[in-house]
């Protein structure tokens, strides 16, 4: 089974990450405020990102080195992977 992390840009206009095996029905549950805390109070939320993964594991991993970053290093990869946030 497939796996992905994905990115969000919150309606205060910050990122959120997380990772899950359906990120439509992942990003509709952060937009019916049922989704993590971090997003409840911060909706709506707007699909900006998302690469596929062979498992979880990979996934994960991907989504705590991605939240390490700065906002500015999150803004240059979405830049480099042709995202507009703005």
């Amino acid at each position: 089974m497939s796996y992905y992390c994905y990115l969000v840009q919150c309606a205060d206009g910050t990122f959120y990450t997380g990772s899950t095996n359906d990120v439509a029905k992942r990003v509709a549950t952060h937009n019916a405020g049922k989704g993590a805390k971090y997003t409840r109070n911060r909706r709506p939320v707007k699909l900006l990102y998302q690469q596929e993964f062979d498992d979880k594991h990979a996934a994960l991993s991907f989504e705590a080195k991605f939240k390490q970053h700065s906002r500015r290093q999150k803004e240059a990869f979405l830049t480099a992977h042709h995202v507009t946030w703005r």
